[in-house]
């Protein structure tokens, strides 16, 4: 397995697809690699799966209808500054892609991967990196629709975070409750098949991107503050789904969600929308707090 580890590698990851839940998950888990692909003349894909029309804490400032149309634009421009020019909506319903019948679902998918003929495909691994039962279930079409029609060689990545993380930001993520117990799923250095630690300029880019999502981001960003969000978001991490850690770490993150879902008397597939966020954030997926347009 050959670790991509910094810019210079990027470029070996050939076409780039990457499939996510909501908005702002393709940001926080590879706006910085797409970056670096794009301005090394890669071809990179992103494809979201709902709008996040749920994702706030204020639904009377915010209905479904009216945040659908602001995240709409705000993904478009976060994209625009990470130089990704090809996007795909599957229109799903936020909230409810663990509903979405699998053999449609896939098909979607089946047919974009088809068409993108792929070298690498993105996308949470089997845990959802949050538990969010969108992410799982995005985790579970993509997977099928890989297995089914990428092109021979092709490799499916699978979010993760490096282990070395944990010291640094553990008590940190326990303190803004972004993950459920036995979340992140930490993934040790030698396992990562992506292990990026991004450089400033691209840092900072990620974070412009990020910024551009602000009824998600804004209040995050304003509570941490510049320095401390952009170190939060500074490394990039994958697993190869074929490898010891895809099936591995991520069944085990996937398992931890199930066992402390039961525990609670909640359904397996994870946990409620809105269970484990940051206070005043939004359920639908990584944190930020809608503002005040």
């Amino acid at each position: 397995m050959t670790t991509i580890e910094s810019a210079t590698r990027v470029a070996g990851l050939g076409t780039v697809l990457g499939v996510w839940a909501h908005p702002d998950d393709e940001a926080y888990l590879s706006g910085g690699l797409m970056a670096l692909a794009r301005d090394g003349g890669s071809r990179v894909v992103c494809v979201t799966a709902t709008r996040g029309e749920l994702g706030t804490e204020h639904p009377d400032e915010w209905p479904p209808d009216r945040l659908a149309a602001a995240r709409t634009y705000e993904l478009a421009h976060c994209l625009a500054i990470l130089g990704v020019r090809e996007h795909h909506w599957l229109g799903h319903r936020d909230g409810r892609c663990a509903a979405v019948p699998r053999s449609r679902a896939v098909a979607r998918l089946r047919d974009i991967v088809e068409r993108v003929r792929p070298d690498t495909v993105l996308t949470f691994g089997p845990d959802g990196i949050t538990g969010h039962p969108d992410h799982r279930a995005v985790s579970a079409w993509t997977t099928a629709a890989f297995e089914e029609a990428a092109p021979y060689g092709a490799r499916l990545l699978y979010a993760t975070f490096a282990e070395r993380r944990g010291p640094r930001w553990g008590p940190l993520n326990e303190r803004l409750g972004i993950f459920p117990p036995g979340l992140p799923v930490l993934t040790p250095d030698h396992l990562l098949a992506v292990d990026m630690v991004l450089d400033a300029a691209t840092a900072e880019r990620k974070v412009r991107a990020l910024a551009a999502q602000r009824t998600q981001t804004a209040g995050l960003m304003a509570l941490l503050g510049p320095e401390r969000f952009t170190a939060w978001v500074g490394d990039e991490s994958f697993v190869d789904a074929a490898g010891p850690s895809g099936a591995g770490a991520s069944t085990a993150g996937a398992s931890a969600v199930e066992t402390t879902a039961g525990a609670a008397g909640l359904s397996a597939v994870g946990p409620p929308v809105g269970a484990a966020r940051v206070p005043a954030a939004r359920p639908s997926a990584l944190p930020g707090p809608p503002r005040r347009q």
